[in-house]
């Protein structure tokens, strides 16, 4: 089976995911966590050679947030800058939030992306990632009339059925653009057996991007530009650029990526290529 699905064969998709709602500047400092800092990364990232961003935000003491003017502010940064990178938003900016701070973002903001998580998942073994059928029901609804592509996150082989499901009753629109999740606890781990279980049951009409959390962060990032994929980066995913050595910033990940992109004959997709590749509009 072709594990490239409808990727591209020589461009790659490379998204900076720049902030999370997990880690913080105690994990390390060089972590942006405020609107303004947000942007900056973002647009060296695009300097870097990244084709989109994947957005979070936190609220004044950098604890995980979905304030709907700390969004505001980052993307307005970015594309008042004149930026092109293609934006993802979160939609899952951590827990106890109501359905209408989730989706208020993309909703008002309308970026080409934004994040769809497909299940309700023990997140670190230590909370409940909530999202439930009628939740996801809504955001699928809401992402068609907004314009926005959905991103489904999946952490495992049973989000991948839930968003197959959706895709069945019309909620998520083919060809749909999947993000294989991998290490996180709770989640299937970060190893290549798993990210090409997961690519061979992706279904034929879709795009996909992969990551690792963690020590298999590495071996996904290579596993995916092997057998055809997009990959994500970035602060959000790992604090480490190595093992034991603390990341200097997102878009060190991204340099990485553009150079083994380069040795292996690929090139890296500009913004406007990844909007074509993915089917979205600014």
């Amino acid at each position: 089976m072709e594990t490239r699905r409808l990727n591209d064969k020589e461009k790659v998709i490379v998204t900076a995911a720049l902030t999370g709602a997990v880690t913080g500047k105690k994990d390390n400092p060089n972590l942006p966590t405020q609107p303004e800092d947000i942007a900056k990364s973002a647009l060296k990232c695009y300097d870097a050679g990244a084709s989109a961003v994947h957005i979070h935000v936190r609220d004044d003491d950098d604890a995980a947030s979905m304030r709907f003017d700390k969004f505001e502010e980052a993307v307005n940064l970015i594309r008042g800058a004149g930026c092109p990178l293609l934006i993802n938003l979160t939609s899952s900016g951590g827990q106890g939030f109501s359905w209408e701070d989730r989706i208020k973002p993309f909703k008002e903001l309308k970026p080409e992306m934004a994040s769809f998580d497909a299940g309700t998942m023990n997140w670190l073994n230590s909370v409940v990632f909530m999202n439930e059928p009628e939740f996801l029901e809504l955001c699928g609804k809401e992402m068609i009339a907004a314009g926005v592509k959905p991103e489904i996150e999946v952490f495992d082989i049973g989000m991948l059925n839930t968003a197959k499901y959706y895709i069945k009753k019309g909620i998520i629109q083919e060809p749909a653009h999947f993000q294989l999740c991998l290490g996180a606890a709770g989640g299937m781990e970060a190893t290549a057996e798993n990210l090409l279980y997961l690519v061979n049951h992706l279904p034929e009409k879709c795009t996909w991007s992969a990551f690792g959390i963690g020590k298999g962060a590495n071996e996904i990032m290579m596993t995916a530009l092997a057998i055809g994929g997009n990959v994500r980066v970035g602060l959000e995913d790992n604090v480490f650029y190595n093992k034991g050595v603390l990341a200097e910033s997102n878009e060190q990940f991204v340099e990485r990526v553009v150079r083994l992109c380069r040795e292996v004959g690929k090139k890296v997709a500009t913004p406007d290529e990844a909007r074509e590749i993915l089917g979205v509009s600014k």
